[in-house]
């Protein structure tokens, strides 16, 4: 990443604190760990995109079979984490208007929590506190083509 889209992405992050300082009722430590559950949803599937174009790559070819399915297993061995359907980024930024974004993103969550025990009971559960456009423009924000395979702690140090 250049310097350059640093300093946008820093901006558009910006953005999204006056807007949650500006547009709700809820107090910075309200609000501060579903926002880091966010990041972690965008992280976790730039790693899930990165890990899966990887694996497939590596799988072999039968020529009759083809390759076969990629598994959650494939993922631990790339040392990402598998995300259920529901729980993909561009699943949830692609919801259209109406839903209940806030529902969608406790159980994208939930079914996380699912599929590794260690996280659960660890993840924000509490997106219904947002009121939903706050929290559709909240994933707007994330939603820039700027995180897009971004890896690692690009964004973090800026919160």
């Amino acid at each position: 990443m250049t310097g350059e889209q640093l300093r946008q992405l820093e901006t558009k992050l910006w953005t999204a604190a006056d807007q949650l300082r500006a547009n709700s009722k809820l107090t910075a430590s309200e609000y501060s760990f579903p926002v880091l559950g966010l990041i972690f949803l965008r992280h976790a599937f730039n790693r899930y995109k990165n890990a899966e174009a990887q694996i497939v790559e590596a799988l072999p070819v039968h020529p009759q079979r083809g390759r076969r399915a990629v598994t959650k297993d494939d993922f631990l061995e790339a040392k990402s984490i598998f995300l259920p359907d529901n729980a993909k980024w561009d699943y949830i930024a692609e919801l259209p208007e109406g839903e209940d974004i806030g529902e969608v993103i406790d159980e994208a969550m939930r079914s996380i929590e699912r599929e590794y025990e260690v996280l659960q009971g660890v993840l924000p559960k509490n997106y219904s506190i947002f009121e939903k456009q706050l929290l559709q423009k909240l994933v707007r924000i994330f939603n820039t083509e700027m995180l897009d395979g971004v890896t690692g702690d690009v964004f973090l140090p800026h919160l």
